[in-house]
C-alpha cells in the first residue's frame, strides 16, 4: 500500500494529466457527432480484428471435430442415396412395397491414422476393424475419389492398400466412354498414377476425367479418379497414361470404407463361368 501511495505521489502530476486528456477527450467525443463516429469506428475496427483473430484460432482448433462432423454427414447422404436409388429401381419394375428392397452399398465413416506415400509400395491404417463390420477386399473412398482397398483387419484397426502401391490394380474407365483400362502406379509422383490397357481406338485427350469402371464388386461405377495429365501413342497403340489424381495422398483424414452387400453373389456367379 505504501509503494501504492508513493507512486501516485511521484506520479500526480502525469496521473492529473492523464485524467484531465481522458475527461477532456470523452466530452469532445459525447458532444461532436464527428468525434463520436470516428471513435465508434475506430473502436469497432480494432475490436473487429480481435474476433476474428479469435474466430481463426477457435475455428483451427474445431478444425478436427468439424472434420469428423462432414465426414459423417456425407457417409449418412451417400448410405440415404443408395437406399433411394433402390426403393426407384423397385417402384419401376414392380408395385412392390417400397420397405422390400435391398440396399448394395454401404458407406462406414472412418479415419485414416497412418499415411504411407513416399514407398514404393505405400499402406494406410484406419481406426476401425470387424467390430466396426469392416472386412478384407472393402473399397475406401473419400469425397474427392478412391485411396485404396482394404487388405489386412483386426478387431479395431485395418491396413489400406493404397493405390501407391506396384500390387494395385483397379478398375477404371473414360467418364466420357466406355473404354476400360487398369490403374497402376509407377512409383515415381504420388500425385500422379497411371493407366494400362485402354484399346487403342479409344480417344484420350488431355484433361479427361477418369471414374472407376464398376467391373469389380469393390468399387460403385463412377467414384472420381483424376483427370488425363498426359499420354504417349506410339506404334498404334497407348504407351503411357498419366493421370493427375484428384486427391492429394500426402494429405488425408475421414474417408468411407464401401460395403457391397451383392459381392458374394456376384462373384459366386462369375465364378461359376469359370467352373463351366
Amino acid at each position: 500500500m505504501q509503494q501504492l501511495f508513493y507512486f501516485i505521489r511521484k506520479f500526480r502530476y502525469f496521473l492529473l494529466f492523464l485524467l484531465l486528456e481522458i475527461i477532456a477527450l470523452t466530452l469532445t467525443i459525447q458532444n461532436h457527432s464527428y468525434q463520436q463516429s470516428k471513435f465508434i469506428n475506430s473502436a469497432n475496427f480494432i475490436s473487429g480484428g480481435i474476433y476474428n483473430k479469435v474466430s481463426s484460432i477457435t475455428d483451427f482448433f474445431n478444425l478436427k471435430s468439424e472434420n469428423k462432423r462432414l465426414s459423417e454427414e456425407n457417409n449418412h447422404l451417400k448410405n440415404w442415396i443408395e437406399k433411394n436409388k433402390q426403393i426407384t429401381v423397385n417402384k419401376i419394375v414392380t408395385s412392390i412395397d417400397s420397405n422390400n428392397y435391398s440396399q448394395k452399398y454401404q458407406y462406414i465413416s472412418t479415419k485414416i491414422i497412418n499415411n504411407n506415400y513416399s514407398k514404393r509400395n505405400n499402406f494406410l491404417s484406419l481406426n476401425k476393424g470387424t467390430k466396426q463390420n469392416l472386412k478384407i477386399d472393402l473399397g475406401v473412398v473419400n469425397s474427392k475419389g478412391i485411396i485404396g482397398v482394404i487388405k489386412n483387419i483386426s478387431a479395431n484397426y485395418a491396413t489400406v492398400l493404397s493405390i501407391l502401391n506396384s500390387n494395385s490394380k483397379i478398375n477404371v474407365r473414360l467418364k466420357k466412354s466406355f473404354h476400360f483400362g487398369t490403374l497402376v502406379w509407377n512409383g515415381k509422383n504420388y500425385n500422379v498414377v497411371q493407366i494400362t490397357d485402354i484399346p487403342r481406338q479409344a480417344v484420350i485427350k488431355v484433361g479427361d476425367t477418369i471414374i472407376t469402371g464398376g467391373k469389380s464388386a469393390i468399387f460403385p461405377e463412377g467414384i472420381k479418379v483424376g483427370v488425363v495429365k498426359n499420354f504417349k501413342f506410339e506404334n498404334n497403340q497407348y504407351k503411357e497414361i498419366n493421370v493427375s489424381l484428384f486427391n492429394d495422398m500426402s494429405a488425408l483424414s475421414y474417408v468411407q470404407v464401401i460395403i457391397n452387400y451383392q459381392k458374394n453373389e456376384q462373384k459366386k456367379i462369375e465364378q461359376n463361368n469359370f467352373d463351366e
